[in-house]
């Protein structure tokens, strides 16, 4: 059964919900998004990879000038793997934790620790709504110089692929 696109889907800014709150002890900035997917048997990996697995074309330039500059402060790069299935990685992301309703992404690095978290949760008996709230901590005035930077590019980013997310071949 080939699985329906959300592309004309909006995104909204939602509450981040407080029981996610402790999967990043100490975290210094937090949001979520929320979209009305058109399925109700998605699992969290099949949402996840709609989501990440397949960005546009600028996020990818976003990320090789990001991973460019990143490079020069020993930061680690986000690089994506060539298996799409990979057991151990959603898109660029390696996963944490997971469940079906829920998938928890995320690394740590010595300048920020990040948490990306899919959630499903079904409207109806024919709709899911998918929410990605990300947490990020903070360790130094890099992470907070770089965290900074990134945000306006980071609400875009979320906003567009959770609205854009194809979910047909996931």
């Amino acid at each position: 059964m080939p699985l329906t696109e959300i592309t004309q889907m909006k995104s909204h800014a939602v509450k981040v919900d407080p029981r996610l709150e402790n999967l990043l002890p100490g975290f210094t900035f937090s949001d979520a998004y929320r979209v009305v997917g058109a399925r109700s048997d998605l699992n969290a990996r099949q949402a996840a990879r709609a989501i990440f697995n397949s960005p546009p074309a600028w996020v990818n330039a976003l990320m090789a000038l990001r991973n460019w500059i990143v490079g020069w402060f020993g930061l680690k790069a986000g690089t994506r793997s060539t298996a799409t299935n990979e057991p151990s990685r959603v898109g660029i992301f390696p996963i944490v934790l997971e469940s079906p309703q829920e998938i928890l992404l995320g690394m740590d690095d010595h300048h920020l620790d990040f948490r990306l978290i899919v959630t499903l949760d079904s409207t109806s008996a024919s709709t899911q709504t998918i929410t990605v709230t990300s947490l990020v901590k903070t360790h130094n005035r890099l992470g907070r110089v770089y965290l900074t930077m990134i945000l306006p590019f980071h609400r875009l980013l979320a906003r567009t692929m959770l609205a854009r997310a194809s979910l047909s071949g996931v």
